[in-house]
Formats: C-alpha cells, structure tokens, sequence
C-alpha cells in the first residue's frame, strides 16, 4: 500500500527534470499523474514509464501562461480522474541576464511561467479542491529568492512564489488544503546543464564546484526534491503549511 493510493496528482513542467521526477516518485506510493507540459514528447515517456510501474497516467499539453490551456487541462484531468488531490506548481524556465542586459521579454516570459502560471493552475485546483474540503498544493521555489546575480527576474518570480503560498495557506487552510513551497539549491538538470553550456562553461566542472560549496559536498538531485514534495503531498504533511523548505544541502 502506498502512502498516496487513490490520490491524484497535477504536476507541471513534468517533462524533464524535477517534474518527471515528481511525477515518477509521487506514482511509485499510488498515486495517479496528469503530467501537464508543452514538452508533449517527454511528458508521454515519463506517462509511460509511470504505467509500465503499474500506476496511471495521463499526459496533457499545457501552457500554464495561458488561462484557457489552464483550464482545459484541469478540465481534462478531473474527466478522466473524477477527482485532483494534489498540485505541484514545477513549470519553469531560465531568461538568465544582468539587469541592465535583460530585456522585457526575458522579464515577461519568466514571470508569466513561474509566477502567472502558478496562480492559474493553484486558482483552477482550488475550484475541485474546495469541493472536496482536501488538497496539497506544492510550489518550486528556489534559493534564488534570496537574491543571485543575473537572475533578477527568476529571483523575484521564485520569491514571488513564496508569497502566494502562504497566502494560500490562510485562504485554503479551512478548506482541508494547505500550500506549501519547496526551495531547491543547485539541482544537476539538463536546465542547469543548458545554462551551464550557454555561459560557455563545461557543465561537469560547474558541478565540481558548486559541490565544494555546499555543506553536504554534492549537488542534489531532481529525485532529492521530489522526495521532500512527495512528503509534503502526503497525509502525514497534514498540520505542515505556509512553510518554504530549502533543499539545497546546507542553509543559505
């Protein structure tokens, strides 16, 4: 039995990375995925290693941005499922530039996935949560909030998260849902990997590095964040929200 059976999860951005492996570890303790992304082709591979496991899947392409894909996709998903018990707000993506570089587009389109996106994929749950009186709703935040050179505008979308979930913790609380945050550190992803590469670094050297600064002498995981969602999705999270937890090997 696991902890999650009969449970059904929303996760977005869960073609790649930390969603995939959220995705992936939220099944293997029962619970059913809707994989939510634009990435159709790696949402559709994840939806399958997750049945090939024995549990149930369903890939949808989203745009979190965008309310009507929003919408639909919450649609789609409580059709199939007849219910949505837990949220994880993953989507994300990288517009890396110092400020007096970054361009409005670079601003615009980070702010409209983190942020816009996790207020319209919380507000559709909440619709079916409320009517249930249970829910978990999970936000990626990041230790960028506390501020990191050339990353004005993810570090104010992630600290921005970090402000809707708590008030989405008041709001929703005596509705049988809390709403939490989990705050990565560095996290070895394509992501960072890309990013790595496109600052004309080797990935694997970035790596090497950033472990030598971290407490616990490693990078982390996506699965490293997926465990601590997974406990935060579950029953025994129930008396823990408004809470932003760091998973960064260390404190920052």
């Amino acid at each position: 039995m696991g902890k999650l059976d009969g449970r059904v999860a929303f996760v977005t951005g869960a073609g790649r990375g930390i969603g995939a492996a959220t995705a992936l570890r939220l099944a293997e303790d029962g619970a059913s995925v809707v994989l939510a992304d634009i990435d159709q082709d790696g949402c559709k591979q994840v939806a399958a290693e997750i049945k090939d496991a024995g549990s149930q899947a369903l890939a949808v392409s989203c745009n979190v941005s965008v309310r009507e894909e929003v919408e639909a996709a919450f649609q789609q998903a409580i059709e199939h499922f007849g219910q949505l018990d837990i949220l994880v707000n993953n989507a994300g993506v990288l517009r890396d530039n110092l400020l007096f570089k970054m361009s409005d587009d670079d601003w615009e389109t980070v702010m409209n996935v983190h942020l816009k996106g996790a207020f319209l994929c919380s507000r559709a749950a909440q619709a079916q949560m409320v009517k249930q009186k249970y829910g978990r709703i999970i936000s990626l935040s990041s230790v960028s909030a506390l501020g990191n050179r050339g990353q004005a505008n993810y570090a104010t979308a992630k600290a921005g998260l970090q402000g809707l979930t708590r008030t989405l913790a008041i709001e929703l609380g005596p509705f049988g849902i809390t709403a939490n945050a989990v705050a990565p550190g560095f996290i070895d992803t394509e992501m960072t990997r890309a990013t790595s590469r496109r600052q004309g670094h080797d990935p694997q050297q970035v790596i090497e590095m950033a472990a030598k600064s971290i407490p616990v002498r490693r990078v982390g995981q996506p699965r490293d964040v997926a465990n601590v969602i997974c406990f935060l999705a579950s029953e025994e999270a129930g008396f823990v929200s408004g809470q932003i937890i760091y998973v960064a090997g260390g404190p920052r």
